[in-house]
């Protein structure tokens, strides 16, 4: 796409937001008239207090609302058994602060570098585009609360389902190329990241992430410019995002314009106060109890799931059917799916499907044949290149972050 026709759909992009939030609020969240003109049906996630909407925002498909102020949206599940990647329109949004960017300037919108650099850099979306090697990536961004309505008991936070994630091609820049134009100087320790977001009172916590300076620098991080071809939708952090493939959603900071490198640990809020997880193997403690010691969220755990079949759906008997899902891990790579149509007192194996990368989804499918009319109880375990699996029982911790359990779909066969 040339720079002009960029401009004109950058600016087609802004008005259509723009239009459908006429009745935004303060922070341009879509609010009152504006959200009801496009909330669609009503229904109930399989936990307590589970009453949700769909909703359409602009630049997104009905997807399922949690809040409006700040936006957090959940993808509907059944689209994970469309296709490896997700679609822009129906990837999942998830913002910690009310006063998000409704519309950007591509030409006036800078990415700043400064801090413990040789040269402070101003660079322009076009700088990125036509400055650096371009590079892509196929990785999941999953929220730290997937799953979280789940926990028993409850916990504080969103109460998500299964849908607050996402796999999605991402083209962009290394973080390391970026950082090597501005020359990293000597004593750097950590990276913090920044976007366009901001909080609606100056006593909240600005959000901002770190990284240690050796994980930035690993040629893998990036600042992505595109989504499965297409440049990224508002609300998924247009113009640009940062892509840490292997770990959790809270890392991929959106609208992204400000690099700090710093010569000492971070100690923001959202680093030293939130998202952290217990510091130990599972990253969980006995359920109603207070981790002693905490760490940051890191790495995907092991993942799985069924996708081609939803709680209570009908099979036939006596007649095979293809049971499809998909599983991911923090970047090892999945090595194997075990299917159980028993309530995991037996496994096989599944059949991999195409590796699409080990940040990616990999599909599996294994099939299953009813002997008898019955409720069955489907299962999926999946193991990583280290041998890393997922528990029969589901972990615990305060914040219901890192769920991985072996996830079950009741079917009944008639």
């Amino acid at each position: 796409m040339s720079a002009e026709n960029h401009t004109r759909a950058s600016s087609l992009n802004r008005r259509q937001f723009l239009r459908a939030a006429a009745a935004m609020g303060v922070g341009g969240v879509l609010s009152g008239p504006a959200l009801s003109a496009l909330a669609g049906e009503e229904f109930t996630m399989p936990f307590a207090n589970g009453q949700r909407r769909l909703v359409t925002f602009p630049q997104k498909r009905e997807l399922i609302l949690l809040t409006t102020r700040p936006p957090q949206l959940e993808t509907p599940f059944s689209v994970f058994n469309d296709g490896i990647l997700t679609p822009n329109d129906a990837f999942f949004v998830r913002y910690h602060l009310a006063n998000i960017p409704t519309s950007v300037d591509t030409d006036q919108f800078r990415l700043e570098v400064k801090g413990k650099v040789n040269t402070s850099l101003s660079l322009s979306l076009d700088d990125l585009k036509k400055g650096f090697e371009p590079v892509e990536l196929i990785a999941v961004n999953q929220c730290s609360g997937n799953g979280r309505g789940f926990s028993k008991p409850r916990v504080a936070g969103g109460q998500l389902g299964n849908g607050a994630m996402g796999n999605a091609r991402w083209k962009g820049v290394r973080l390391k190329d970026i950082l090597a134009k501005a020359g990293v100087a000597a004593g750097a320790k950590q990276v913090t990241f920044q976007g366009l977001d901001r909080a609606p009172l100056e006593q909240m916590p600005a959000f901002i992430k770190s990284l240690e300076i050796d994980h930035a620098l690993d040629g893998e991080v990036m600042v992505a410019y595109q989504m499965n071809g297409e440049d990224l939708p508002m609300l998924n952090g247009f113009p640009i995002r940062l892509v840490v493939p292997g770990h959790y959603g809270t890392y991929w900071v959106k609208h992204l314009n400000l690099i700090t490198v710093v010569d000492q640990d971070f100690t923001g809020f959202w680093v030293a106060g939130a998202y952290r997880v217990p510091d130990n193997t599972g990253a969980c403690v006995e359920p109603g109890a207070a981790p002693g010691k905490t760490k940051p969220i890191a790495r995907y755990n092991v993942r799985s799931f069924i996708t081609s079949l939803g709680e209570g759906a009908t099979v036939p008997v006596g007649k095979p059917v293809s049971v499809r899902g998909i599983a991911f891990d923090g970047g090892y790579g999945i090595d194997s799916v075990r299917f159980s149509s028993d309530g995991g007192e037996t496994w096989r194996e599944g059949l991999l499907g195409a590796d699409s990368g080990k940040y990616s989804f990999r599909e599996w499918t294994c099939q299953f044949t009813a002997p008898a009319a019955a409720k069955y109880e489907l299962k999926c375990c999946a193991s990583n290149r280290i041998g890393q699996s997922q528990p029969q029982s589901p972990l615990w911790n305060p914040a219901g972050y890192m769920r991985n359990v072996v996830e079950s779909v009741h079917v009944i066969a008639s």
